[in-house]
C-alpha cells in the first residue's frame, strides 16, 4: 500500500457517499465530493510517475475506482430524471460490454492489452466533463442548460463509437490470436521464449 493506492481507494470510499447525497439532493456536497474525487485522481498518477510508485494493484484499482463513481453517478442522476435515459443505458452497456470482453478472453486464455483507446480517453474525458458540469448546474444554478445539452450527445456519441472501437478491436485480438505455445520453434527462439524462466527475469 503506497500514497497513490491510499488516494485511489479513497475514491471508492467516496462513492455512496456521492450517491447518498444526490439522491438527497445535496447537490453542491455532491459537486464539491466529484471534484476532490477528481484532484485525488490527479494527484494519485502525478505520484506514482513523479516518484515512481506504479504497482500491478493500482494499476487495476484506478480504473475500477474511476468508473466506479462515474457509472454510479451517471446511474444515480438518471433515475433523478437529471440525464437522460438513454445516456445512461449507453454508459453502463458498454462498461459492461467491455468488462464481458475482458473476463471471456481471460476464460479463454487469449488475454487483452490493458492499453486504452484513444477515443476511450476522449469518451472518458467527456463523461467526467458532462457529470461535474451537471453536478454544478444542480449545486450552484451557473445556467449551463444549453451547454449541457451539447455534451450530452457529445457524450452518447462518443460512448457508442468507443463501445464499437471496442468490439472491433476485440473481434481482431480473437481472431488473430495465437498463444504462445503454437508458434513455430524459430519465433519462439526470437521471442526469448525457449529461454530458461531465470533467464528471461533476469533480463526484464
Amino acid at each position: 500500500m503506497n500514497i497513490p493506492n491510499s488516494l485511489t481507494l479513497g475514491r471508492l470510499v467516496l462513492v455512496p457517499l456521492v450517491v447518498w447525497l444526490i439522491i438527497t439532493h445535496e447537490m453542491l456536497a455532491a459537486f464539491l465530493l466529484f471534484l476532490l474525487a477528481g484532484l485525488s485522481d490527479a494527484a494519485d498518477g502525478f505520484l506514482a510517475k513523479r516518484y515512481g510508485w506504479h504497482s500491478e494493484l493500482g494499476a487495476y484499482l484506478d480504473p475500477i475506482a474511476d468508473k466506479a463513481l462515474l457509472v454510479s453517478i451517471y446511474v444515480t442522476l438518471g433515475f433523478a430524471g437529471h440525464l437522460p435515459v438513454w445516456l445512461v443505458i449507453a454508459v453502463v452497456s458498454r462498461d459492461i460490454l467491455i468488462v464481458g470482453a475482458v473476463v471471456l478472453s481471460w476464460m479463454l486464455s487469449r488475454p487483452l492489452s490493458r492499453q486504452p483507446l484513444l477515443i476511450s480517453k476522449a469518451n472518458t474525458f467527456s463523461q467526467i466533463v458532462l457529470a461535474g458540469f451537471v453536478l454544478a448546474e444542480l449545486g450552484l444554478g451557473l445556467g449551463l442548460h444549453e451547454l449541457i445539452n451539447v455534451l450530452v450527445w457529445v457524450t452518447g456519441t462518443l460512448t457508442i463509437l468507443s463501445a464499437a472501437a471496442y468490439f472491433w478491436a476485440w473481434l481482431r485480438h480473437m481472431a488473430s490470436y495465437e498463444p504462445a505455445a503454437s508458434l513455430p520453434p524459430r519465433q519462439r527462439k526470437a521471442a526469448g521464449l525457449d529461454q530458461p524462466r531465470r533467464s528471461r527475469v533476469r533480463a526484464s
